[in-house]
Parts: structure tokens; C-alpha cells; sequence
């Protein structure tokens, strides 16, 4: 039967025994009119949606209703909002994330549709069936939550439903480290090694694996044994990327010992004889750690080189990272202070070493019991 007017913008089917709403949103930006009809079982359902929906028109608060799905906006937020403004090594972990994940889970639902319980499936269904790590949803979570507040930014979305899911607790894996001899002994398996200069960078002065791959002899001060830390080699997917350090704080220039400036010297040295000898065959990147002829290793064989190490001789099991750490541990023993040591990492603020260091080093409160036990002996024995 043909739906009968009500009252203004309802009607109803006596026949399908529904309340019919139409919405006006206003028109779009090509100047097209945007109707949408909504249907309700009961009269007072549809007057209370209709009044909702004017109040919410009249504040401004209403969005125009799309069809976009969720894979269709997704490939918009890459293209126009992640591309352009980000380094190229965090587009390939996003674009990872959303071809493998996202988009076959959730890509074919349209985004002003999509609710945040079908978000915690999506979170359970990652860790359940696709066995991911708590951490690594976290990192989902994170994503999908930038991505809903540009939604919400551009007046696709009233709100963010990512703010409204439970997320995995974020796990802490303590990181591992050498003490001072491990260190020595280490130093001494790699002298005289392709490896030396990497393990010796890493362990005695702490730099990440791309910076000592993006280190370049323009950046070293011999006469004042120094090195400018500016630049980043690093890897995505199968392609190397260079690109600036980390952050602001990680552009930083550092003190070398005189051992590691000799060190970088006798390498120079070396690499000079290597471009004589092979000429046109030699690749003049400029880069400190490069193979005989001259081109730059890939960031993976210094890991991959590292590990064969620890494991041929039986070590202690630790990742080239790990050497950073242990740089950390070293200099604590030291007393350095972690405000120092932070600054000598290339930390962006303080806060953010002492949540990596702080449960590691602090053994204040190992000295704490031991003086509560020593006091509560004495007061045993005058008793």
C-alpha cells in the first residue's frame, strides 16, 4: 500500500506497518539536496528521531550521509594525509597494517556505519585468530584511531567509535643488556672485524642501527673527536630509505673516545686505498660503514652479522638494539644521570628515558630493604 502523510516529514505503510522519516540534510557541496529516510515501528520512535535530528541540524551537528566505505576512505587518508606528511618508513608500516588487516576485515563496511563493537571484534579477531601481540594491536588501535579523528575532522563523522573500544594491556619486555666485561669481551671477538666499527658505535656510544648506517665522513670531526648525528639509513619492506634522524633531539653531535676516533680513521684510511686500487669500480657514497667497494650495507646484514656473532661464539643472547641498552646500563654504573644519558640517546624529552631505564636500573629499593632489615637486626639484638 502507498505510504499516507502523518505530519510533516512522516508517513506511514499500514501494509509493511512502518513510520517513514525523511531527513533533509541540506545540500552537498556540488549544491545537490541530500534527503535520507529512516523508518521506526512506532509514531512517538519517529517523532522523537525527527526531533533529534532537527535539534542536531540546527546546532550544526549533523554530517552529510556518504557511502564511503571504511577501505575507500583509508586509501584517501594514505594519499592525502599520511603520504605527504610522513617519513616514507612509517607509510610502508601503515599500508602494511591496513592491506593485510584492516581492509579484509573491515574495509567493505561504510564508515558512518561502522560501530566500536565491531571495532573489538576486530581487536579480539587479530589477537585470537590472527595471533598477534597485544603491542602490535595497540599499534592498530593507534592507527585506526588517527584515522577516524580525520573523519571527524572533515565532517565525515560526529564522533570517533575508536574511543569508545577496549584495548589490549600494552606489555613491557625488559630489555636486555651486557654488563661491562660481557662488553669487553664482545669488543674483542669483533676487533680487526667488518663488525668492529658497528658493534663499537652501538656499544660505546649508543646509536640506533640507522644512524650508525646513515654516519658519513663529512659528519666525523677527527681533530675534535666528535660526530654529528643528522641522518638515518633504514629499510622498508625491500627498500632502503634515507631520511633524517628520529626527531629534533636526535640531531645531536657527540664526544668519541680517541679509540674510536682512530678507529674511524684507520677505516678512512682503508677506504681510501680500496677506491685507488679498484677505481671506477669503487662506489664513493661517503658513508663510514661500507664494504670493500665502497657501497653502504644493507641495515639487515649488520643485524644478521651481529647475531651469526653472539651465536658462533656462544654469547649471551642479545640484538645489535641491545648494545644501545647496554651503552645505557653502562653509564648508569657509571653514575651518569638518566636526565645524561637520555641526552647522549637522542631521547626526545627526559620522561621518555626514564620509562625505558628507570625498572632497570633502580636498585633503590634493593638498598631500601636491606637498611629496614639491618635496623629491625639491631633492635632484635638490644632487645
Amino acid at each position: 500500500m502507498a505510504r499516507t502523510k502523518v505530519e510533516k516529514n512522516i508517513s506511514y505503510d499500514s501494509g509493511k506497518k512502518l513510520y517513514y522519516v525523511n531527513m533533509d540534510y541540506g545540500k552537498d557541496e556540488s549544491g545537490k539536496r541530500i534527503k535520507k529516510t529512516k523508518t521506526y515501528h512506532s509514531k512517538t520512535e519517529a517523532r522523537e528521531a525527527l526531533k533529534e535530528f532537527e535539534a542536531d541540524k540546527t546546532k550544526n551537528q549533523l554530517v552529510l550521509p556518504k557511502k564511503e566505505t571504511l577501505a575507500e576512505f583509508l586509501q584517501y587518508w594514505m594519499e592525502n594525509v599520511v603520504k605527504p606528511y610522513r617519513a616514507q618508513t612509517t607509510c610502508y608500516f601503515y599500508k602494511n597494517m591496513i592491506n593485510k588487516y584492516t581492509i579484509p576485515l573491515l574495509g567493505n563496511i561504510p564508515i558512518q556505519e561502522i560501530k566500536p563493537s565491531q571495532i573489538q571484534k576486530y581487536y579480539t579477531t587479530l589477537l585470537k585468530e590472527k595471533h598477534l601481540s597485544p603491542n602490535t594491536v595497540r599499534k592498530h588501535h593507534d592507527m585506526l584511531h588517527l584515522v577516524f579523528s580525520v573523519a571527524v575532522k572533515q565532517d565525515i563523522l560526529l564522533r570517533n567509535p575508536v574511543e569508545r573500544v577496549e584495548t589490549p594491556q600494552k606489555q613491557h619486555h625488559e630489555a636486555k643488556f651486557y654488563d661491562l666485561e660481557l662488553l669487553k669481551q664482545l669488543f674483542a671477538i669483533v676487533k680487526n672485524t667488518e663488525m668492529e666499527i658497528p658493534v663499537k658505535l652501538a656499544g660505546g656510544v649508543g646509536l640506533r642501527r640507522e644512524e650508525i648506517c646513515g654516519l658519513r665522513w663529512e659528519h666525523v670531526d677527527f681533530d675534535n673527536c666528535k660526530i654529528r648525528i643528522c641522518e638515518a639509513r633504514t629499510i622498508a619492506g625491500s627498500e632502503i630509505v634515507n631520511k633524517d634522524t628520529k626527531n629534533r633531539t636526535s640531531n645531536r653531535t657527540l664526544a668519541i673516545s680517541t679509540d674510536i676516533a682512530e678507529l674511524l680513521l684507520k677505516e678512512k684510511n682503508r677506504q681510501e686505498k680500496n677506491k685507488q686500487y679498484l677505481g671506477d669500480l669503487y662506489e664513493d657514497s661517503g658513508y663510514v660503514v661500507v664494504r670493500d667497494d665502497g657501497k653502504p650495507y644493507r641495515p639487515n646484514y649488520l643485524s644478521e652479522k651481529f647475531k651469526k656473532i653472539i651465536d658462533n661464539n656462544k654469547l649471551q643472547k642479545l640484538t645489535l638494539h641491545g648494545l644501545r641498552h647496554t651503552f645505557a646500563s653502562v653509564a648508569n654504573s657509571l653514575g651518569i644521570t638518566l636526565y645524561e644519558i637520555g641526552k647522549v640517546l637522542g631521547h626526545s624529552t627526559p620522561s621518555t628515558t626514564g620509562m625505558i631505564y628507570t625498572h632497570m636500573f633502580d636498585n633503590t629499593h634493593e638498598a631500601t630493604l636491606e637498611k629496614v632489615a639491618e635496623a629491625e637486626n639491631k633492635k632484635d639484638k638490644e632487645e
